[in-house]
């Protein structure tokens, strides 16, 4: 059976009412999106303490590279890998008997010298009389006392020779130049040891106090002249408040540290300055060649707080939702100073007493009305510290 044209007008027309009357239906009963009930976070002001960190490389006081100073076959290792020492305890020793040789040798050209002095003296001596009676010219005179000359030289020469032998038989023995600990040795007893071998007997370490170098950036370091009081870079140094260590297991170490000094200039690569902190270390804990963090203090004495889940980021600004009188919410950039683990410290884009949408913000768009459940403050840091 074919159904005409015009039933057909018919029924497209019906379906259309139709469809109208259940919309103004859907609409007249009030049917809409609810509002969305939230937290709301009422913005506080509070003293505060922050942390920057900046990874570190931590030297001993004093790292010394143990040398000789002579040539020859290593007899005696007096000190084990590890062991702490102090300054002027003997470490190792070289085969002195070649260079006792060499002082016995200065020793007697020294006194032969001395004995071509006195030589020579009498010489002089025998032959000035003489001369002054005119029984022998005066050339022979001149000849002598040139004579006696040369030999102080050569006894002045041959004393500085056995001051050189004694140096180099003190050197066989070589000791501590300061305290601290032995690292790896590298040579056995019997090796041949050179003054140019490229590698040291040891390396000699003074872990009494640590040194923690680390880099501020050009904005880090003007910050940080800003911060803190002083005419001078001393100065502020002096009022810094002390530093702490974050060491590799992310423990903070117990001793605090003091900023000591600042690098004169930026290195042009990284646009960085370096900069370094003094540890105590009496317990020899930290060693050369750890690795850790520095915790640099950060001071707000009236710092705006929120939560870090009240606020999203859009093209690297970060915003928050502010609730207004109307009770709609509108995003907000703000301007971040410092944080902590759970929240930011603000310093530009709300004040003390806003109220701000605490979770829930994933779906909320500028204009939208919400129905805020209001947040205690105080509850909110008793449950998450700064």
């Amino acid at each position: 059976m074919k159904i005409s044209v015009k039933a057909r007008i018919i029924v497209l027309i019906a379906g259309t009412i139709l469809l109208q009357n259940c919309t103004k239906a859907a609409e007249n009963s009030g049917a809409a999106f609810p509002i969305p009930e939230l937290p709301v976070y009422t913005v506080t002001s509070a003293p505060a303490t922050t942390y920057r960190e900046f990874p570190t490389a931590l030297e001993g006081k004093n790292n010394v590279e143990i040398r000789s100073q002579v040539d020859g076959y290593l007899d005696r290792i007096y000190v084990e890998e590890g062991s702490y020492v102090r300054a002027g305890q003997p470490l190792f020793k070289i085969d002195s008997r070649a260079y006792g040789e060499q002082m016995n040798m200065a020793s007697a050209n020294l006194q032969a010298a001395n004995a071509n002095i006195q030589k020579a003296k009498v010489e002089v001596d025998r032959l000035e009389p003489l001369v002054a009676a005119k029984v022998v010219s005066d050339v022979q005179l001149r000849t002598a006392k040139a004579s006696y000359a040369a030999a102080v030289a050569a006894a002045s020469q041959a004393k500085a020779s056995v001051g050189n032998a004694r140096i180099n038989v003190g050197f066989t023995t070589i000791t501590a130049p300061v305290s601290g600990y032995i690292g790896r040795i590298p040579y056995k007893k019997g090796s041949l040891i050179s003054r140019t071998d490229p590698n040291p007997l040891t390396l000699l370490s003074d872990i009494s106090e640590i040194y923690a170098y680390f880099s501020l950036s050009e904005l880090d370091f003007i910050a940080f002249q800003h911060q803190y009081p002083g005419a001078t870079l001393e100065e502020k140094l002096k009022n810094m408040p002390m530093v702490e260590l974050v060491i590799a297991d992310n423990s903070i170490y117990p001793q605090k540290g003091k900023m000591s000094i600042v690098d004169g200039q930026f290195d042009k690569t990284t646009g960085a300055i370096s900069v370094r902190a003094v540890f105590p270390n009496a317990s020899g804990t930290l060693r050369t060649g750890n690795t850790g963090r520095v915790r640099m203090p950060q001071l707000f004495t009236n710092a705006l707080i929120i939560p870090q889940e009240s606020t999203f980021e859009i093209q690297d600004k970060t915003y928050v939702y502010v609730m207004g009188k109307d009770r709609k919410v509108t995003g907000r950039p703000v301007k971040i100073s410092g944080k902590t683990e759970n929240y930011y410290f603000i310093s530009e884009g709300v004040k003390s007493g806003e109220k701000i949408v605490y979770t829930g913000i994933g779906n909320l768009k500028d204009g939208v009305a919400i129905k805020p459940k209001n947040m205690s403050s105080d509850s909110l840091l008793r449950a998450r510290p700064l």
